[in-house]
């Protein structure tokens, strides 16, 4: 009842500001009106309605450089934890491997980083990256994501912008 009384109203002071600027007179047929209104109405409606939040990248969905530093060590935490993949870094300069995985990241993740390191297939030449392997480190940045509480979304975002890199990493 509410609503009818609203619109009624509505309808009323459309009327009366038709009247003012000389239309006052004029018979309008219900799609007419309608479509007026609409019209008439729309300006309003865009000046107190709520404004969406532009999308956000997803390097700031990850939470921007904090959350993707934060990511990143929680992945090299989960990494040299397992046993499955944790041979693979033994010869890795850490500090670099870090900074390059951040700044990669970001990149990838739309974020204001340039990666600087060498491309993902001269990185992984002659490491013999096996797909079980992969999927093992796979499962660990996936943990370190829920770890630091990304939501699965955000999780799946980054997973399929990184998955363009597979054949690069993976040796078949």
């Amino acid at each position: 009842m509410k609503k009818v009384c609203v619109i009624s109203g509505k309808l009323a002071f459309i009327k009366v500001g038709l009247s003012k600027i000389g239309l006052g007179n004029m018979e309008l047929n219900n799609k007419a009106l309608g479509r007026l209104i609409r019209t008439l109405a729309l300006p309003v409606f865009l000046q107190v309605a709520p404004h969406q939040a532009v999308a956000a990248t997803l390097y700031e969905d990850l939470g921007g450089d904090e959350g993707v530093a934060g990511v990143v060590d929680q992945f090299l935490w989960n990494l040299a934890d397992d046993e499955r993949v944790n041979e693979y870094f033994v010869e890795t300069n850490l500090d670099r491997f870090r900074s390059k995985l951040i700044e990669y990241i970001c990149q990838v993740a739309q974020g204001p980083c340039a990666y600087t390191g060498d491309d993902m297939a001269r990185t992984h030449a002659n490491m013999n990256v096996t797909e079980s392997a992969f999927n093992v480190t796979v499962e660990s940045l996936i943990l370190a994501m829920e770890t630091r509480n990304i939501p699965t979304g955000v999780q799946n975002r980054l997973l399929k912008a990184l998955a363009v890199s597979y054949s690069d990493v993976v040796e078949e």
